[in-house]
């Protein structure tokens, strides 16, 4: 275990290839993997209650508080080399689970859009009659053992995401720490399956890969530095199979998607409605994503009047979070309406809707042919999944 304490009182602020969080436990007493086996590179304490709204603005640029944190980026790069290293050497174990895997990811810290696109990635899979499973570690959730996710399972055992996948999809889903363990369990218990798809995967090195895509969105590596002065989780750029930018914009040697809101809602208890219907009338806000300001816009750009917005940390479990009881609509993304469907199933979900190039889908069907699952797919059909 890496820490400093900086506070005997403060949470501490564990810095991984899956970005920044904060552990509620002070780190003489913490349990988080080493820096080696389960990717924590940086685990120290510090006073800083809103660091999840912080540090994303200053990874932007290269301005005074990115460059004292920097220091800590050559360690954090430092360690990372050093992991992979260790990897590549064999003295660290890593291993393939048998049948072709596809890992979605990306290699900066935040919400990018890489569960939008595992959850289109597998519908599309499923609509050309292939079987895949989903293997994912789970982020937010309390246990680190591997287990199937079901549509009936609790947020806070399995992790939001796994479960928006799996109501979204109807696959095989399973978590854990270790996703090669995931992956080795879902093969037993879903023999079926003729290929695994890794949610956000990219830096989780004990897992072979067969395909990595790698999802940026409108920040692309932010100032280029690591984390935690700049955004990358890993060294950039290195080598991945598709890149694929989520905000719909054409770049050389890259895929484009496009994210917007779905034009219906649904809340926690079956009814949906259109989403147009709260145009005219104040409505409140709630998003626990990595960047929730994204989902604010995205309603404001739909003409809608967010009289309050309330913006909590990615994977946040609304267990200790109440509405306030104004009266007016809530809305929240999908992801969220899984936790807060408990407390409050009154909420308004808005689903998203991506659609992705169809030379993305063309690329993915040349694999799948490649990899002998596939001998003709249309790739017509593949577009405007909804998800979260």
């Amino acid at each position: 275990m890496f820490f400093t304490k900086l506070s005997t009182a403060s949470p501490a602020l564990i810095l991984t290839p899956q970005g920044p969080s904060l552990c509620p436990i002070m780190p003489e007493s913490c349990t988080c993997s080493g820096p080696l086996a389960e990717g924590t590179l940086v685990h120290f304490a510090i006073a800083m209650p809103s660091l999840h709204a912080i540090l994303p603005r200053i990874w932007l640029q290269r301005r005074p508080l990115a460059w004292l944190l920097l220091p800590v980026s050559w360690l954090y790069g430092a360690l990372w080399r050093l992991r992979r290293l260790a990897y590549r050497q064999g003295w660290l174990h890593s291993a393939h689970p048998g049948i072709p895997v596809v890992v979605v990811g990306n290699v900066v810290a935040g919400g990018a859009g890489k569960t939008p696109t595992t959850i289109a990635l597998v519908q599309h899979l499923r609509a050309l009659g292939l079987h895949p499973g989903v293997v994912s570690r789970g982020h937010g959730r309390s246990g680190t053992e591997s287990c199937e996710v079901l549509d009936h399972s609790e947020a806070a055992a399995v992790g939001d995401e796994p479960l928006l996948i799996r109501r979204r999809t109807g696959a095989p889903v399973w978590v854990g720490a270790s996703r090669l363990e995931a992956a080795r369990a879902l093969r037993q218990a879903h023999p079926e399956v003729q290929l695994l798809v890794c949610d956000d995967g990219l830096q989780h090195l004990a897992l072979q890969r067969d395909l990595e895509i790698c999802v940026m969105d409108e920040r692309g590596t932010g100032n280029g530095w690591l984390l935690p002065a700049g955004p990358l989780r890993e060294p950039w750029p290195r080598a991945v199979d598709l890149l694929l930018f989520t905000d719909g914009q054409p770049r050389p040697g890259a895929h484009s998607a496009r994210r917007a809101l779905a034009a219906q809602v649904v809340n926690g208890q079956g009814q949906t409605r259109p989403l147009r219907d709260f145009l005219g009338a104040p409505v409140e806000a709630v998003a626990g994503l990595a960047r929730p300001e994204a989902f604010f816009s995205m309603l404001r750009a739909q003409g809608l009047s967010l009289a309050q917005t309330h913006a909590l940390p990615d994977h946040h479990g609304f267990a200790d979070w109440q509405p306030s009881g104004s009266g007016r609509p809530l809305l929240c993304t999908e992801k969220d309406a899984v936790k807060l469907w408990r407390h409050a199933p009154q909420a308004w979900a808005v689903p998203l809707a991506l659609e992705l190039d169809p030379d993305f889908w063309r690329a993915i069907q040349a694999w799948l042919q490649l990899r002998g699952l596939l001998q003709t797919a249309p790739v017509s059909s593949a577009h405007g999944h909804q998800t979260a």
